[in-house]
């Protein structure tokens, strides 16, 4: 995601510097848009007055603003496009604000895809100050931005969307699986859905390639995997089991067993295959 949402902050004109902790993808970077590479994120701030981050997971998030707000100028601002907790997000916004630093969680949807077309939906948390002076950036990288909240806000947003992204993948992949047993023409399944009540983003654009055994990633099982971890850590804090977090979570565990850690998740095609191919063999030994 990282990349292709710096090439739009490049196009944009906005881009002066690029930090990646792999030196040579940084310097490789660098080279093709013409911006700076500092060897650090540290060195990266005391000349930036805005940082956009896109990180994997919480420490890192939190590692890398502490380094920040020991060398930003105050008055600078962090947008913080990772996927981490809520509660992530807040410590982050404690620790940048005592600096005199703006911070906001803007977690991003959308995938890979997205993010090369410049056409994430953006969710921020934090100010509506540091919201307004965002934009600009964020306009470059989305096309629906949304101020949800206070800090905090556009994490908790993102854990909403990560249930429903499992909902949907679950219940597409399911569904062509069922269609596929069916003898049915999947072309004509997907753009005859497509059109009514049943028409979402992943049937549109993973309803063929799954049933081909091609998974495009543009949402890797891993990450997924992660962020519903989080979701469910979210809901234990109301007493709450999330089913469709816990159903998806134990077949990202198969998956990632059968080697698809780094498949996209329409990849849970082949969990969804199974069920029907355990019919037909219970079907061929009762003819024998």
């Amino acid at each position: 995601m990282g990349v292709p949402m710096a090439r739009r902050l490049s196009a944009a004109g906005v881009l002066a510097g690029i930090f990646n902790r792999t030196r040579e993808r940084a310097e490789q970077f660098a080279r093709e848009v013409e911006c700076e590479a500092p060897a650090s994120v540290a060195e990266l701030a005391r000349s930036s007055d805005c940082i956009v981050l896109c990180l994997p997971a919480d420490e890192d998030v939190l590692h890398q603003v502490a380094a920040i707000a020991a060398s930003m100028r105050p008055g600078g601002l962090v947008i913080d496009c990772s996927t981490v907790s809520a509660e992530t997000a807040r410590t982050a916004f404690g620790q940048l604000q005592a600096a005199g630093i703006g911070f906001l969680d803007c977690p991003v949807s959308g995938g890979t895809e997205g993010a090369k077309n410049g056409a994430l939906a953006i969710m921020v948390g934090g100010s509506e100050t540091d919201f307004s002076r965002a934009l600009p950036i964020l306009g470059a990288m989305g096309t629906k931005i949304t101020h949800m909240g206070p800090s905090g806000a556009g994490q908790a947003t993102k854990a909403i969307n990560q249930v429903m992204v499992a909902g949907v993948a679950q219940t597409v992949s399911e569904a062509m699986a069922f269609a596929h047993a069916e003898g049915l023409p999947i072309d004509k399944v997907v753009s005859t859905l497509g059109g009514g009540a049943a028409s979402n983003w992943f049937l549109a654009h993973r309803g063929e390639t799954m049933v081909a055994g091609e998974y495009p990633l543009g949402f890797k099982v891993s990450l997924h995997r992660k962020d519903l971890e989080i979701c469910r850590a979210m809901a234990a804090r109301h007493g709450a089991s999330l089913p469709m977090v816990e159903m998806t979570l134990l077949h990202y565990r198969r998956l990632i067993d059968d080697g698809h850690a780094d498949s996209d998740i329409s990849s849970l095609y082949t969990l969804k295959q199974q069920l029907f191919a355990a019919e037909e063999t219970t079907a061929a030994a009762n003819d024998d």
